[in-house]
């Protein structure tokens, strides 16, 4: 029997993506997809939605009883109603909303104390090896080497910087002893505005169609070491959602991440 899957953010880029890719694998039965009140997609069919075949799922903004996993991909605003869910119907989440607040965030990690959650800000196998790799070379690099991470995205995108790059930021950080997020500068605007040691430059760019492309550059006098992952497609993302919600099925409470599915921790 195969696990009962829920959508939520199911109209959005992500959310079609995801539909798409777990209709074609087959691994997951979809009970619903879901979306915010009012959303103008609401009663159209999930899959034809998708750019897939008819899958008798409406798009709603009810949540069903009785799902094994849902996968989150909406906004920080509908993020409580997920995990609200998730909890009174024990499911286990896989959550990839970025832009969460603080006290978002200690929801998250009190819901794990009951339900396994699954939260990255991002998904992509390449992405997650690129976590891990970025805090290693900050540490064997040491304190003479600048700290620079720019991230591209569409002009749609809402939150800047990037749940992404403030990641990597943050594994820099726990690598290094900087103070996270003190030690960074967003940006640089004016005639007096020379890099401080240990900080980290935090740059944003936001252009057309762009999928995501994140570069982590580590540069000393006589040589630049530069970092990058670009996403061509948001396939990789959707990929791995859907590998982490089939990892995370059966789970014990907890707050995961990617680098747990991927035994990379």
């Amino acid at each position: 029997m195969r696990p009962k899957l829920i959508v939520s953010g199911a109209a959005g880029r992500m959310g079609r993506r995801i539909l798409s890719l777990s209709i074609d694998a087959g691994k997951f039965d979809i009970i619903a997809a879901i979306e915010g009140k009012g959303h103008s997609d609401i009663g159209k069919d999930a899959g034809l939605l998708a750019g897939a075949s008819p899958i008798d799922v409406k798009l709603d903004s009810v949540y069903p009883a009785d799902a094994d996993v849902v996968i989150d991909f909406s906004q920080p605003q509908a993020m409580e109603d997920t995990l609200n869910y998730c909890l009174t119907n024990s499911a286990a989440l896989v959550l990839g909303t970025t832009g969460l607040s603080d006290e978002q965030q200690m929801q998250l990690k009190n819901a794990g104390e009951k339900i396994p959650i699954l939260y990255a800000t991002n998904m992509s196998v390449g992405m997650n090896v690129m976590f891990a790799l970025a805090g290693k070379v900050a540490s064997m690099l040491g304190t003479d080497y600048d700290i620079e991470i720019v991230e591209q995205h569409h002009r749609f995108k809402k939150d800047s910087p990037s749940g992404t790059a403030l990641t990597l930021a943050e594994n820099i950080c726990d690598a290094t002893g900087k103070k996270f997020p003190d030690c960074l500068v967003h940006g640089r605007n004016g005639k007096e505005v020379l890099r401080k040691k240990g900080e980290i430059g935090m740059h944003a760019v936001r252009a057309g169609d762009i999928t995501g492309v994140h570069s982590v550059m580590f540069g000393t006098l006589g040589e630049t070491l530069t970092l990058n992952h670009t996403a061509s497609s948001r396939d990789t993302f959707a990929q791995g959602a859907l590998r982490a919600a089939e990892w995370l099925i059966g789970k014990r409470p907890g707050l995961y991440s990617m680098a747990d599915c991927l035994g990379l921790s």
